[in-house]
């Protein structure tokens, strides 16, 4: 095995995931708060885009068995 290339720390790897702070659940809400704000304000090109940001932690969230150990 080559010295050079090491494996990264577990908590470095479920940082990469929300490179924002938070994880994936604390990310999605963040996201879906942020859409009402924009729906209240009217704005619905940030609306739609913040609903797209949830929906995308959402899918990282399944994937990661959030839905299957019941926290979905």
């Amino acid at each position: 095995m080559n010295p050079t290339i090491r494996r990264m720390p577990r908590q470095r790897q479920a940082a990469r995931l929300a490179p924002n702070g938070g994880n994936a659940r604390h990310q999605y809400e963040r996201y879906l708060a942020r859409a009402y704000q924009a729906q209240l304000a009217g704005d619905a090109v940030e609306m739609e885009n913040c609903y797209q940001h949830a929906e995308h932690y959402f899918r990282v969230m399944r994937g990661e068995g959030h839905e299957r150990s019941g926290h979905l």
